[in-house]
């Protein structure tokens, strides 16, 4: 049986009565093999869908912990080539849907078309695309709705509603809700900015909308899936695989995943 989509994880869910919860890791992090591990990891503890990170010098969105890490990834010899047989590896061991989070110019630089093939036949779904717009994106809206690519596009809460309406249009899969303006990184609590953002993609019918930026406990993802149809965990989980590597990445993930709290809007 094939791998869900993101879409079809999330419409699952819905009607099971719950959130989704998204887990970010950077590829290559601390090193290549292990960072498969980390990702399978998460998809064991309960992960509902997996968002892997590409290294990339210029992380205009990523905070200090996760530039950091990228970093190390890169010098220790990460190269893009590298992401196609990871996520092979990866999709081959879990069964649930892989997402692929790359600023633009990578993808630009392998060319957009065989990046996406050669993801596809990786088994990922799609692209989670930070710097990318809707309106600049027209080659990246031809080849994925010619392949069968989901796309995510970014909404935040300072974006007018003729852009959040875009977003809600061209993205397959959901839409990105930055929960705060600025970069990621763990915080004491969930901005208020994210409630509201989400609200406004509602009012532009967004079927579904994931909160990300800021998430790192279990309390903060309960609090997201009172409003939203799925929370993306990224900061505390490559903290927790910094610090303690696989085990303590294990640990932490259950506590993100096995709580009470998992019910949907």
């Amino acid at each position: 049986m094939s791998t869900p989509s993101v879409a079809e994880t999330i419409a699952a869910a819905k009607e099971n009565g719950r959130g989704v919860v998204i887990g970010y890791l950077p590829m290559g992090f601390p090193d290549l093999a292990t960072s498969v591990e980390a990702a399978v990891i998460l998809a064991e503890e309960g992960f509902d869908v997996l968002e892997l990170g590409v290294p990339y010098s210029d992380p205009v969105m990523d905070g200090p912990l996760i530039s950091r890490s990228t970093q190390r990834a890169l010098e220790a010899g990460f190269k893009l080539r590298d992401l196609f047989p990871a996520i092979a590896e990866i999709t081959r061991r879990v069964d649930i849907p892989v997402l692929v989070m790359t600023y633009w110019n990578p993808v630009v630089q392998y060319g957009v078309d065989r990046f996406t093939k050669d993801l596809l036949a990786a088994g990922a779904k799609g692209l989670i695309t930070p710097d990318l717009i809707p309106d600049e994106a027209s080659e990246w809206l031809e080849v994925s709705e010619r392949l069968g690519a989901e796309r995510v596009f970014l909404a935040a809460p300072s974006s007018s509603d003729e852009r959040l309406a875009r977003a809600v249009a061209e993205s397959k899969g959901f839409v990105y809700a930055v929960s705060t303006m600025g970069i990621t990184g763990t915080r004491a609590g969930v901005d208020k900015a994210a409630h509201t953002v989400v609200s406004r993609l509602r009012e532009q019918d967004a079927d579904s909308v994931c909160v990300g930026l800021g998430i790192s406990t279990g309390e903060h993802v309960d609090e997201v899936l009172a409003y939203a149809d799925g929370a993306i965990v990224g900061s505390a989980l490559v903290r927790a695989l910094d610090e303690g590597g696989l085990d303590q990445l294990r640990t932490v993930a259950a506590g993100l995943t096995k709580r009470s709290g998992l019910q949907a809007r």
